[in-house]
């Protein structure tokens, strides 16, 4: 059989290549520590379970849902807008369901690349940026994210040409894999780059709701005139301990809503009535909810980074996100210094390099794993001489 080539030039998916080695050490009897996907092990909040089980039991639940999403969901979701960012959406026209922001991420680029075109995408980043850009058939060009640059790409050095030809601008604050953010005035820059050039600004949000230190991240769309230009794919997975229930949204430029909109409505049915439902009351949950949440990913997260620092590796907490990103120690790379913790620990980091070239000399460790194992982790780490590096 003939495979496409846009099939065969994807590399492995990073999470598929992290599981496939867990399972290995486990089937050699070794507990395997890992702090690789970013999947909260916190439960759904139990009202919004609740809320699943009635909804099951409703007759039209159990039919096709509509691709846009219900109309009391898309509700919800420009109330939570207006009461979280003071961003004031129209439901018809301005929000859309997801199953999952992942789909909505990998789905928009059918709707605004095309073969010659260029998408603008940071590095390190999610893959699923260029994975969409690959189906597509455009090209990416990569905007380098360092420490020295605050992990913000510099819009200042597109080039000209570079910017005429690209259709899609890529951002994602709070940041996966470095945990950076990013505030208005630096939106209001890629708001206004956006316009002069006639490009689409994608934001990845789905972090905003997990942050510490009293810190609150922003939405792209609080810049005045954003939704001339702004797409933003929010999800309630992190939000609310919610990625296996797959509900997320879109929400922004009507245009780009209704370009996501029919290439989404000829390829899935939309996301389950019932789970959209579930979405309502968890949008529903207290700040102070959210907070006790966030505490508890606050002393992990704590507890990361003082054991880092115990190997000599130093690095800023991160006030959002689920990750802590630590330089490795020198002579390392980043995928030997992976190497080396699973040898000698048995315990998995995902290297830097898995999002990119510019990931290079970084690991990123999540904190959604057990408190359990987090303990044995942070054990293992203070008890662990670095090997000298081959």
């Amino acid at each position: 059989m003939k495979f496409t080539q846009r099939v065969q030039q994807l590399p492995p998916y990073l999470f598929v290549e992290i599981s496939r080695r867990i399972a290995a050490k486990r089937a050699e009897g070794k507990r395997v520590v890992t702090f690789g996907i970013g999947d909260p092990d916190l439960a759904t909040p139990d009202p919004v379970l609740e809320e699943l089980k009635e909804a099951s039991h409703r007759r039209p639940n159990h039919r096709y849902p509509e691709t846009e999403g219900l109309p009391e969901f898309r509700q919800a979701v420009a109330g939570w807008y207006s009461d979280r960012f003071g961003v004031e959406l129209d439901p018809a026209t301005e929000v859309m369901s997801l199953i999952g922001a992942k789909e909505g991420i990998g789905h928009i680029a059918l709707g605004l690349l095309e073969p010659g075109d260029i998408a603008l995408q940071p590095d390190p980043a999610y893959p699923v940026y260029n994975v969409g850009t690959l189906f597509s058939g455009a090209e990416p060009y990569w905007l380098p994210l360092t420490e020295e640059g605050g992990w913000l790409p510099d819009l200042d050095a597109i080039p000209d040409d570079v910017a005429r030809k690209a259709q899609v601008l890529w951002l994602n604050y709070p940041n996966n894999p470095t945990g950076a953010i990013a505030e208005l005035d630096y939106f209001e820059r890629a708001v206004d780059f956006c316009r002069k050039h006639d490009i689409a600004l994608l934001h990845d949000a789905c972090y905003t709701e997990v942050a510490f230190d009293g810190y609150r991240p922003v939405s792209a769309l609080q810049v005045p005139g954003a939704k001339d230009v702004c797409l933003e794919f929010h999800s309630l997975s992190k939000s609310y301990n919610m990625t296996g229930w797959r509900i997320g949204m879109a929400v922004g430029n009507a245009d780009l809503v209704r370009a996501l909109f029919l290439v989404k409505s000829n390829l899935d049915s939309g996301v389950s009535q019932a789970v959209q439902q579930m979405g309502i009351r968890a949008m529903e949950t207290s700040q102070e909810e959210i907070d006790e949440r966030n505490a508890h990913y606050q002393a992990r997260r704590d507890k990361v980074i003082e054991a880092l620092r115990g190997l000599g590796i130093t690095m800023e907490p991160p006030k959002a996100s689920l990750y802590v990103w630590a330089p490795v120690p020198e002579g390392f790379t980043s995928a030997s210094f992976a190497t080396a913790v699973l040898d000698d620990l048995d315990m998995v980091v995902t290297p830097g390099t898995g999002y990119g070239k510019y990931g290079e000399g970084y690991i990123r460790l999540s904190l959604t794993l057990s408190d359990e194992d987090l303990e044995e982790g942070v054990r293992r780490l203070q008890s662990w001489k670095v090997p000298t590096p081959q």
